[in-house]
């Protein structure tokens, strides 16, 4: 027993000291070989044996039941979505990053409208306010659904100013973030030209005001 070697670190890294939690390590080594290699099927049964072991945190390895559950789903799947859903109920002291990767499966399905009602009903409570990558998740998503669509011509102002609200405090919150900069340089260079553009015109306005017709003097 104790002179059994593993190739991948399991939850509980003491020495096994007896032959089921042997078998345990060795079923955790080959679930991780079977991701590897992307055999989803062996990886699959695997993780049905360990998940019913007492010895396995399983709530702890959600990442891994959703990679499972997603690689035998279509892509526009929602048992993914569904799972993490409940997730976050079941797991809470994980809530922000399951989130994040319901958030993220969400876009994948084309479901934008509702990532960013999700985000929403989360973003204005603690402790998910202070969350650069949960207000850049909104404020990207936001920016993409303002752009013109279907029958609808012109850009949605209240969501690209929504946008730009979730991005600047997503910048406040990581100022290393270049992305989320980059994002917003662009529509404040628009910004600019058309409040420059604004104040020329008002200029123009008040100049043509200050100047007042002379009245012509009798000779």
């Amino acid at each position: 027993m104790s002179d059994s070697k593993f190739l991948f670190a399991s939850l509980d890294s003491k020495r096994p000291e007896t032959a089921r939690k042997v078998h345990i390590k060795r079923l955790y080594d080959i679930l991780q070989l079977c991701i590897q290699r992307r055999d989803c099927e062996r990886a699959r049964r695997a993780w049905a044996v360990l998940a019913r072991c007492k010895e396995i945190h399983w709530k702890t390895m959600w990442k891994t039941a959703v990679l499972l559950i997603v690689s035998d789903s279509p892509p526009n799947g929602t048992r993914g979505i569904d799972f993490l859903r409940s997730m976050m109920l079941r797991y809470p002291e994980e809530k922000q990053t399951i989130l994040r990767e319901l958030v993220l499966r969400l876009i994948q399905a084309g479901k934008y409208k509702e990532a960013l009602d999700e985000l929403d009903l989360y973003l204005p409570s603690f402790p998910y306010q202070d969350n650069p990558v949960l207000h850049a998740y909104a404020g990207l998503v936001a920016l993409y659904l303002s752009q013109p669509q279907g029958e609808r011509q012109e850009a949605d102002v209240g969501l690209l100013r929504a946008a730009k609200t979730h991005l600047e405090r997503s910048k406040t919150l990581d100022p290393d973030n270049m992305i989320v900069q980059g994002f917003l340089d662009k529509p404040s260079k628009t910004q600019t030209q058309q409040e420059e553009g604004h104040d020329s015109d008002e200029d123009t306005m008040n100049v043509d005001g200050d100047i007042q017709p002379r009245k012509r003097t009798r000779a």
